[in-house]
């Protein structure tokens, strides 16, 4: 495990880490452990021409969009999964406000497969499932070519791999040398980790390293790929994160509701994001509301001897 110090404070990670043109994992576990936090902060900081690389993440890459910081958006869907489609996506997509949004086309497996190959090091993917989809139209990056190892000259699509600029990704708890502990659905984490250049980890707890080393089979992947961990006591809200946080089902409602219009999601955005100066701040506004989020029961998995002898 990683020994060199990596902790920073969140804004000075997204200054540091994050730039400009950059392509993004935002999180990679399709609904649960959504980085809310890292996005709210790209925003206050005006980041620009991201291409958000968007394995669901929810109502995340919508707000980015809105907020005029995309350029691009590399995935199979935006929206609010309780609600539908992303208004601020279908605004930039279809009339390019507050600017147009070029989208490169995925299914969500064949998104996972390609930060697959990028994490492997794989000069592509191979997979079955885009054979007769109009994705193939769409995304012109993917190439039908011919399994070599059939006797009939079997179709395949060759997926390449997608290598991030950075991967932003939470965790329940971690030390300060970017060892992380996760559970619950990983969806794409590991992959995603492996393939970025750079990973931001947001730990809801920062723990000592022997709490980590405790348990080698709740690290998804090395400290010393990590390039900064940030302390972000319920970064992923309103999203859920197992056994820490409920998801606030009617903050997503409310998002989706105000942000059908322009106006109302410019209202939405200075309420939540550019009048609140950082993520302590966005907690305090969400008292009580919060308190009521917090998973306090327990449901304990039983302890695993990691003994060598």
């Amino acid at each position: 495990m990683s020994m060199k110090e990596k902790f920073l404070p969140l804004p000075g990670a997204i200054r540091d880490l994050v730039g400009d043109g950059d392509s993004v994992v935002m999180g990679a576990c399709l609904e649960p452990h959504i980085p809310f936090a890292a996005a709210h902060e790209m925003i206050r900081q005006e980041k620009r021409d991201l291409d958000v690389i968007a394995p669901i993440s929810d109502a995340l890459t919508d707000m980015l969009i809105g907020a005029g910081c995309v350029r691009q958006v590399t995935g199979a869907w935006v929206g609010n999964v309780s609600g539908g489609l992303g208004h601020n996506y279908r605004r930039a997509v279809e009339r390019g406000i507050p600017r147009p949004v070029r989208v490169r086309d995925y299914s969500n497996f064949a998104l996972g497969m390609a930060l697959l190959a990028g994490a492997h090091g794989m000069p592509y993917a191979p997979m079955r499932t885009l054979l007769g989809s109009d994705i193939l139209k769409s995304n012109p990056d993917f190439v039908v070519g011919e399994n070599p190892l059939s006797e009939d000259g079997e179709p395949v699509v060759l997926v390449p791999p997608l290598r991030p600029d950075v991967a932003v990704l939470p965790a329940q708890r971690a030390d300060v040398f970017g060892n992380s502990h996760h559970w619950g659905n990983a969806g794409l984490a590991q992959e995603a980790a492996l393939a970025a250049h750079r990973v931001i980890v947001l730990a809801d707890e920062i723990v000592d390293h022997d709490v980590i080393r405790s348990d080698p089979g709740r690290v998804l992947f090395p400290g010393f790929r990590v390039s900064a961990v940030c302390h972000v006591e319920a970064g992923v809200h309103p999203s859920p994160m197992s056994g820490r946080w409920r998801r606030d089902t009617a903050f997503f409602n409310d998002y989706h509701r105000r942000s059908r219009e322009r106006t109302g999601f410019l209202a939405w955005l200075d309420e939540w994001v550019l009048e609140v100066p950082d993520h302590a701040a966005y907690r305090a506004q969400l008292g009580d509301r919060l308190d009521d989020l917090r998973i306090t029961g327990e449901a304990l998995s039983a302890p695993a001897n990691w003994a060598a002898e």
